[in-house]
């Protein structure tokens, strides 16, 4: 099976010292860089590379919200802005995901759903929004290794409501983090969804391969979320001779040449003076 994506040789290394989890969007000729902390860096230069200004913490931190602040992704949907984002519980003692909104990408976002939506007594991270071929809304998110019986982690997804403040249906496992022979942990971390322009449904996300952090690809059997989940045997980013960093947890973004970049942040943890920082890979559809 073709992997569906690949990196081409063009690479950008972000100006920003440190920043995991990096979540682009791009809206009115400016990029915007998401991370966790539930911070925002600006860049209005149109250089991926410089000219980022930040970090501006952009988030109205809910009364039960502990710590945690992991991980937001921003999505335009129905011409409002919406962050998809975890934190820890005071109140459970479990991460969970939730949902903000807020009128522009440099919020203020508060938060919609009350609480996490994801199942109070699972540790969950990383929701993302997947909208399917209905136009119905999804959250698709992590099932955490940490409260799983035997550390293994899994991907889940479950319906959203149109207004996107709650599940309308149960959490469904869409697989596990020990599918792929390269495997070495049980980690599911930052699922992302692609639908190429031949219709296949596509799945990045990360865990740990003999060489460290890593960026896997899943494909739907049948183009939908609720597909049997086929894991490629190829990586999509994997460290190497001429890549020196481990990385993921991914996005893909077009930028404003209209180029399709793939963003992580790498290394996967501080190595010497280098912090994980964002950075960016041209990618192209095989």
């Amino acid at each position: 099976m073709s992997s569906g994506l690949k990196f081409t040789r063009r690479f950008i290394e972000s100006s920003i010292d440190c920043l995991r989890d990096p979540f682009i969007v791009v809206f009115e000729g400016v990029y915007y860089a998401y991370g966790t902390g539930w911070v925002y860096y600006k860049n209005t230069t149109g250089d991926l590379a410089s000219g980022w200004e930040g970090p501006v913490m952009c988030v109205e931190v809910p009364e039960d919200a502990e710590t945690n602040f992991w991980a937001p992704e921003v999505h335009r949907y129905n011409g409002r802005f919406y962050m998809f984002s975890t934190y820890l519980s005071k109140k459970t003692g479990h991460r969970g995901c939730f949902i903000a909104e807020a009128d522009t990408p440099e919020g203020p976002f508060r938060m919609i759903s009350g609480g996490h939506l994801t199942p109070k007594e699972w540790d969950c991270i990383d929701g993302t929004l997947y909208i399917d071929k209905e136009g119905k809304p999804w959250m698709v998110f992590v099932h955490e290794w940490t409260s799983m019986p035997d550390h293994v982690g899994t991907m889940a997804a479950a319906r959203l409501s149109d207004d996107l403040t709650h599940f309308i249906s149960e959490p469904k496992e869409l697989f596990r983090a020990d599918a792929p022979k390269w495997a070495k942990a049980g980690v599911t971390d930052g699922c992302f969804l692609y639908r190429t322009s031949d219709g296949r449904l596509l799945m990045t996300w990360s865990n740990f391969d003999a060489y460290g952090y890593c960026v896997a690809i899943a494909e739907s059997d049948s183009g939908e979320i609720d597909g049997k989940w086929l894991q490629h045997d190829e990586l999509l980013y994997s460290k190497g001779e001429d890549r020196p960093y481990d990385g993921g947890h991914g996005m893909l973004f077009r930028a404003l040449d209209g180029k399709m970049y793939f963003s992580m942040h790498s290394p996967n943890g501080a190595v010497g003076d280098r912090h994980e920082k964002p950075v960016f890979y041209e990618t192209e559809e095989e």
